[in-house]
């Protein structure tokens, strides 16, 4: 019994271990890390409930920490008292982000304790600041060596390790191979670009079709094709420095001046001619020219644009066209499956575009033959996404819910108001909240006024059977004027096609 007293009342606690890169000597010091918070939790007494690492991660930016993350969440769901951190530097190398995350531990009640200095976030935030400035600089200096490091490289004429169409020769940093093997795709790319009027899309169709594989023995895709189509380096031109990062706590990157860049000339590298590169950029230009331009006319261009989902991986499906000599047969097909093969979606259904046209007329029809039946669906839908979550759960219950919906979201405003979490924390954390928090007012106000809220939903009605009557009497039936009664029309593998109305997605309570 003794025993038992004792393990229930040693102190729950976390860990967090992280190091910045996943290079074998780093990820002996994270394992020495983790090691050694399970003895010092041994050693102390301590319940250690989680151990939290990050491999290979800056520690200047929070966000792409997903295991510190974790743990700030667990920590909001009470799972431990105290964290244990090695250093100051293991938990951040941004000072604003260091402060922001023991502040946040503090306001829940966490003690965050750093083991080499003997300090916790109890004992004041001046040390522990000048610290963490200590870090940001190291971080700063590494930041300066490594750009130093690369420019040096570039002046030299530094090349990639891994580019198709190359081999890196063995102990020369500077030098590559030609690859002849994988040349000879490289032409075939430029080749088909070029002269055979295939677009990026389609050439990586046709290399996936044939088993050709990238460097990293994955499947192609269009920006690969085109990273390929627009590097100079085939033409046996090396250019380095084309980005820099402008802040090294945001890691934000910018593109170069062509006078900032170091281009150095490998004859010996030339795998497509200056002339056929030079096309290729051309048409590339073109092409991008003619989206921008095209782009915001090609999401309406057609009746069926962008309505018809695939279920199976949720993608639009793509209208095919095929000119025959009675007339084009133009059918619709899942665009992952369309361009990416079998493998990548298994909808194989075909959808005849002239069919679902003229069942989509006949099903609308339906709708407005009977507007006493559609006012009841709509009532029934009304009921069914607002209705409580328990039959039984009253105008109590819901005034309970929402008083504790807006408390919690009381609380994360007055976290950013304190600087404890940011603007975007904030945002974040709030709009599940705020979605609840509307959900319940809306069935608070069914639960009260039930009658006068369904009797709103008639006038509804008639305006939706309007716009439904205006798409069966025009002649031709347009893009905008079906998305203004369908939401989305969904088709499964197995064939089947479902017409979401536009009325029931737009459904909500003021």
């Amino acid at each position: 019994m003794e025993a038992l007293r004792n393990n229930l009342q040693k102190p729950k606690v976390a860990a967090y271990c992280r190091v910045s890169t996943d290079k074998n000597d780093q990820l002996m010091s994270l394992k020495a890390q983790q090691e050694f918070f399970q003895e010092y939790a041994q050693r102390n007494g301590f319940e250690l409930v989680q151990l939290y690492t990050d491999e290979g991660i800056s520690g200047t930016k929070l966000k792409n920490r997903k295991q510190f993350n974790r743990m700030m969440e667990d920590a909001r769901r009470g799972l431990f008292e105290q964290v244990y951190v090695k250093d100051v530097s293991r938990l951040a190398r941004n000072v604003v982000d260091f402060l922001q995350s023991i502040r946040q531990l503090k306001a829940l009640g966490i003690d965050c304790k750093f083991v080499t200095a003997n300090m916790s976030s109890n004992d004041g935030e001046l040390t522990l600041t000048i610290l963490a400035a200590v870090a940001q600089e190291e971080s700063a200096n590494l930041s300066k060596r490594v750009k130093f490091g690369k420019k040096k490289n570039a002046e030299h004429g530094r090349v990639p390790n891994l580019v198709f169409g190359y081999d890196k020769t063995p102990g020369e940093y500077f030098d590559l191979a030609v690859n002849e093997r994988e040349a000879e795709v490289i032409r075939r790319i430029f080749n088909l670009y070029t002269q055979g009027g295939f677009g990026a899309n389609k050439i990586a169709q046709l290399l996936n079709q044939d088993g050709i594989q990238t460097k990293r023995g994955c499947r192609w895709s269009q920006n690969a094709i085109c990273r390929i189509l627009q590097n100079h380096l085939y033409t046996g031109v090396v250019v380095n420095c084309k980005e820099r990062v402008e802040d090294f706590l945001t890691g934000k990157r910018v593109r170069t001046s062509p006078e900032e860049r170091f281009v150095a000339e490998k004859p010996d590298l030339q795998i497509v001619s200056d002339e056929q590169f030079e096309l290729a950029q051309q048409l590339l230009g073109k092409r991008i020219d003619t989206f921008k331009a095209d782009k915001v006319r090609q999401s309406n261009k057609f009746p069926l644009s962008t309505l018809i989902r695939c279920e199976d991986c949720g993608r639009s499906f793509r209208r095919v066209c095929h000119k025959r000599q009675y007339g084009d047969y133009i059918k619709w097909a899942c665009s992952t499956r369309n361009s990416e093969g079998k493998d990548a979606c298994g909808n194989h259904t075909i959808v005849d575009e002239e069919e679902l046209l003229e069942a989509i007329r006949k099903y609308l029809a339906d709708q407005v033959s009977s507007p006493e039946k559609l006012l009841e669906r709509t009532e029934a839908e009304l009921r069914k996404k607002y209705r409580p979550d328990r039959e039984e759960e009253g105008e109590e219950a819901l005034l309970l819910q929402l008083s504790n919906l807006k408390k919690a979201k009381a609380k994360q405003t007055q976290m950013f108001e304190a600087d404890i979490i940011t603007l975007e924390e904030l945002k974040e954390r709030t709009l599940q909240l705020n979605q609840s928090i509307s959900r319940c007012e809306a069935q608070l106000a069914l639960l009260r006024d039930g009658q006068g809220v369904l009797n709103g939903l008639e006038q509804m009605v008639k305006k939706y059977c309007s716009s439904i009557r205006d798409v069966l009497s025009a002649e031709m039936v347009d893009n905008a004027m079906l998305k203004k009664v369908i939401d989305k029309i969904t088709v499964s593998n197995d064939g089947t096609i479902r017409v979401h109305l536009k009325l029931f997605s737009q459904l909500e309570l003021d």
